[in-house]
């Protein structure tokens, strides 16, 4: 696989170079910040781009807005999106009412190395993966929500394995169910979420991400001080402050 990386950090930047190199994949480009984007994904033809979400010169969502932007002008291409924190806004903007194949992953993913390089043959194959810790944090604040509510506690759980990507089989198997009874829950979620049934099930699961992801409220209680109006979730602990140009992440 062809992948290009933006990560300001040059350690993780170098060592997602190795991980990826040491996996069989060619990284055809490494950048420290999202200026000459286009130009390097024009010139080096990736087949998967990986994207901080913080980047320079602010590092607060250059990432997000570059990641937005490809997917506008290059709706094929797939694209993982990094995270340090869980920022449940920056997964609405991702996931906003456009297909195509997207991840949007913590870097502790990273550490494990087989999930993580699992998860982007995922989204190079066309799939959806959205990271455990998001997919909590969507259904935690939609709990009040009467299509959410609707859900049996089953249904919440293969929503949540739905919504990172795994496939019926992989269900069943993380279950102890069976196929069947995996397909008869999904065709219930969908139908108490209003979502309209479709032979294609990558489209039904960005459906619902759409639908969790436009849903996400903000929690008045744990504000972000570098966006006052975003959420900052309450187990990542205080945010540190935007690091200045030059200085180490």
């Amino acid at each position: 696989m062809r992948v290009l990386i933006c990560e300001d950090s040059v350690l993780l930047r170098e060592g997602l170079v190795r991980l990826l190199e040491d996996a069989g994949h060619e990284v055809v480009a490494a950048l420290a910040d999202a200026e000459g984007l286009g130009a390097a994904v024009d010139a080096s033809a990736p087949e998967l781009c990986v994207l901080d979400v913080r980047l320079p010169p602010t590092w607060t969502d250059e990432g997000v807005r570059a990641a937005v932007a490809l997917r506008a002008e290059r709706p094929g291409l797939p694209v993982l999106v990094l995270s340090q924190y869980v920022e449940e806004r920056y997964a609405g903007e991702l996931f906003g009412g456009q297909g195509g194949a997207l991840g949007y992953l913590l870097k502790d993913r990273v550490v494990d190395v087989a999930d993580f390089l699992d998860a982007l043959d995922r989204i190079r194959g066309g799939a959806t993966v959205l990271d455990p810790e998001v997919v909590a944090q969507l259904l935690a604040r939609r709990a009040r929500d009467e299509r959410l509510a609707a859900l049996t506690d089953r249904e919440r759980t293969v929503l949540a394995l739905i919504a990172e990507g795994r496939s019926n089989q992989a269900i069943a198997a993380l279950l102890v169910l069976s196929e069947a009874s995996v397909e008869k829950n999904i065709t219930a979620i969908f139908t108490k979420l209003g979502l309209e049934r479709d032979e294609h099930g990558n489209r039904r699961v960005l459906a619902a991400l759409v639908h969790l992801s436009h849903h996400a409220l903000p929690d008045p209680a744990f504000p972000d001080p570098t966006f006052p109006d975003r959420a900052f979730p309450p187990h990542a602990g205080p945010r540190p402050a935007p690091p200045q140009a030059g200085a180490p992440r």
